[in-house]
């Protein structure tokens, strides 16, 4: 979080699972729909909170499967484990918090005397978390007597029913919206509490996260019934939560609209990119602007004509360099001048281009420095390279490309790098 010295713009704090990502959508473009927007309008001066129900194992396992983005903090495990980061720091205050009135070993010990209960994988039995499988007809019978019998043991805890079939035990002090609560509070004590923070999720685990005062709220059109049946019920006269008419990520834009939280046009929603433009100097925009024109290129989506690629080349300094991946180095210009050879080599295939993490800094008046993961997916190989850009400016003139550098990062097995053309 240290990347911030002020208060973020905005906060999104979103589900993933049939939220932030559409498990019905094989091309998961709602999810990079939002991806080009987050980057190239948010990225710089905002929080991206990815707050689930799945373990860390079961988090990182999404991630290869999905084109997620980098979060700066993510919430796992319903709430019970706070990471920061990259590297996913652990949060050891909100662990401390958690420990208060819980004790795991009674908690197993009192769920195993219920034969309705069907113990979920190993990878989803966390320190602060047990969970199970219950059919949907037992589940409020079997909470009922649980709660009862960890009052008697002593213990303070939470039992949470989600998505028709989840059971979830959890410290009181846990969940979704706990973990907010405190990563809010926590914000507020750094001097970093964001503007506005909007909340979105699908199911009766995400209920807690609109109870957070201030904060506004998206249910995703396909949210479960046990959702809609909470906001009907707690919710419905609230005017910061509304049910969305869009699936997953693009209710999740549909409420930054709504709300007026800021930029809501995602780059991916704009067919000519000649006309899509920024009134201030973006390095951030200019990036994802490319990455996005080089994906449609190469799917054959816009005209092959020599208007897009002599505006590439206007904006190339004459002697910018790209340096490849293996380390060889050519001029900016033929690079482009290469693309022509691979316009609709990609036709009618799987292929996708995101940028992850853009982070720009002004080093000097007029040059910019822009950092970022490049992702590449063609079939079922996924690649990414770490790739540093050089931009300058000129009052009237925009940004212009003087430099291009790339590396493989380490989350690429690269068999064969001769097909990377940028």
């Amino acid at each position: 979080m240290e990347r911030l010295t002020s208060p973020p713009r905005l906060m999104i704090v979103s589900d993933l699972d049939h939220t932030m990502v559409d498990h019905h959508d094989p091309e998961n473009l709602s999810l990079l729909r939002f991806n080009s927007l987050w980057e190239h309008a948010y990225r710089h001066d905002s929080f991206l909170v990815f707050s689930t129900g799945r373990s860390p194992t079961l988090y990182k396992e999404l991630r290869k499967e999905k084109p997620l983005l980098t979060p700066d903090i993510t919430i796992m495990s319903v709430g019970t484990e706070i990471t920061y980061g990259n590297s996913m720091v652990p949060d050891h205050g909100w662990v401390d918090t958690l420990n208060n009135k819980w004790d795991l070993g009674i908690v197993k010990e009192e769920a195993s005397k219920f034969s309705e209960l069907k113990l979920q994988a190993e990878t989803e039995q966390r320190p602060h978390k047990v969970s199970f499988y219950v059919d949907k007809s037992k589940a409020q019978e079997v909470t009922k007597e649980l709660s009862q019998r960890f009052e008697k043991r002593g213990l303070d805890v939470k039992i949470i029913y989600s998505g028709g079939m989840d059971l979830d035990i959890l410290p009181q002090g846990a969940g979704k919206g706990q973990a907010l609560a405190y990563l809010l509070k926590k914000l507020k004590t750094e001097g970093k509490l964001p503007v506005n923070t909007l909340a979105c999720g699908d199911s009766g685990n995400d209920a807690e996260l609109f109870s957070i005062p201030d904060v506004y709220g998206v249910m995703v059109s396909n949210a479960q019934e046990e959702l809609l049946k909470w906001h009907a019920e707690n919710a419905k006269d609230n005017p910061k939560v509304i049910h969305a008419k869009e699936r997953c990520a693009g209710g999740i834009i549909e409420a930054i609209g709504h709300f007026k939280l800021g930029p809501n046009l995602s780059p991916r929603d704009v067919s000519d990119f000649l006309e899509c433009k920024t009134e201030n100097v973006n390095p951030g925009h200019e990036v994802v602007k490319f990455f996005l024109f080089y994906e449609r290129w190469r799917r054959g989506e816009v005209d092959n004509c020599d208007a897009y690629t002599a505006s590439l080349k206007a904006s190339c300094h004459p002697s910018g360099v790209f340096v490849h991946p293996s380390g060889a180095e050519k001029s900016l210009r033929d690079t482009i001048d290469e693309l022509r050879k691979y316009y609709g080599d990609k036709q009618g295939k799987k292929f996708r281009v995101w940028a992850d993490q853009v982070l720009a800094t002004d080093t000097t008046p007029g040059t910019w420095i822009v950092k970022l993961d490049k992702w590449e997916q063609s079939g079922e190989e996924r690649r990414c390279c770490t790739t540093t850009i050089k931009f300058t400016s000129k009052e009237g003139e925009g940004l212009v490309w003087e430099h291009v550098q790339q590396t493989w990062s380490k989350e690429s097995e690269v068999k064969d790098d001769s097909t990377w053309i940028i």
